[in-house]
């Protein structure tokens, strides 16, 4: 009976993770739509965007748990990979495509600003869907989360400086502000409040993804105006972006003799960043116009994500399924 229980347990599992791939991007989409088309209505949020971030790493903090924490010391080769090939590749993949296109020096920095952003939350969702390592997905999305107060700013500097100039001490009290102090706060709560959040849980993945397509919606309201000529080339920035770091991401777990669902945990944990972040980051530091490609990167990331988790998941599938808990299935930023 307990098999039967657990075998139910994880196909409501799959089909609440489906749901919300599939709507989250249509979310995201219309929140879009609506920024572009209603520009005076949300232009004067843009104050608040670093607060709805909050928000989602708030969220983020309240679905880890120690066993998040004691794979990492259980693994660490795996997730030391993870990291390394997650600050190498995107923010490198970012500073050669916004080189080869030429682009606009704000845009430029966009780009390469998303990529030195830690993982998205939503890859842990991807990874499960593709069968690959959830507790591994979890591990590197946590710990690259954590380290982004040190990390994000100086990739940032080395890589945009020569297009923007860049104060990587302030983007240091930033990320603290809006990423590394919600996310140790939401852990304490749930450490104090177990049984409280035990029931809000399967309501966060949906705040999160509210909270990230209202911050779509601001970004795209603070460009709207230079959208037309530019989301051609920001499109093609974000799927070249996105396309490197999903196979070169499974390529490193492969380089690094990891096994096939390591692997696919690697590929979602490098392709898929905290673009809410780089989106906070852009505006804040920039200009709305750098926040663009974050704000597009939030949509395609998720639908890519989604088919290349569809397809790993209807080939042959690999030893046994992780028993980690998908908890950690918030909507990315």
């Amino acid at each position: 009976m307990c098999t039967l229980d657990g075998k139910n347990r994880k196909v409501i599992e799959e089909r609440r993770a489906k749901v919300a791939v599939t709507v989250f991007p249509l979310l995201v989409i219309a929140a879009g739509i609506l920024g572009f088309l209603w520009p005076g209505g949300f232009t004067p949020m843009a104050p608040a965007v670093p607060y709805l971030l909050g928000v989602i790493m708030f969220c983020m903090g309240l679905t880890l748990t120690p066993p998040d924490f004691a794979s990492v010391v259980r693994r660490p080769w795996a997730v030391g990979l993870g990291i390394l090939a997650h600050y190498v590749i995107m923010p490198g993949a970012g500073w050669l495509i916004a080189v080869a296109l030429h682009l606009d020096p704000a845009l430029a920095a966009g780009v390469i600003l998303v990529g030195c952003a830690p993982s998205g939350t939503a890859s842990n969702v991807m990874a499960f869907l593709a069968k690959g390592d959830v507790a591994l997905s979890v591990a590197v999305a946590t710990v690259s989360t954590l380290i982004a107060p040190l990390v994000t700013p100086a990739l940032v500097l080395l890589l945009a400086g020569s297009f923007l100039n860049i104060d990587a001490g302030a983007m240091v009290l930033d990320i603290v502000k809006t990423v590394l102090i919600p996310v140790i706060a939401g852990l304490l709560v749930r450490l104090f409040l177990k049984k409280l959040v035990a029931k809000v849980l399967p309501a966060l993945p949906w705040i999160s993804a509210l909270v990230i397509a209202f911050i779509v919606a601001i970004v795209v309201a603070g460009s709207a105006s230079k959208i037309a000529s530019a989301a051609g080339v920001v499109f093609l920035a974000v799927v070249l972006h996105n396309a490197f770091g999903l196979g070169l991401g499974y390529l490193a777990g492969k380089l690094g003799g990891l096994d096939v669902r390591a692997r696919r945990a690697l590929a979602f944990e490098v392709g898929m960043q905290n673009s809410g972040l780089a989106s906070s980051l852009a505006t804040a530091h920039f200009s709305p116009l750098a926040a663009l490609p974050a704000a597009i990167f939030s949509v395609w990331h998720n639908v890519s994500g989604a088919i290349v988790a569809a397809f790993m998941a209807r080939r042959a599938e690999p030893s046994e399924p992780s028993p980690a808990s998908v908890e950690a299935q918030g909507a990315s930023a």
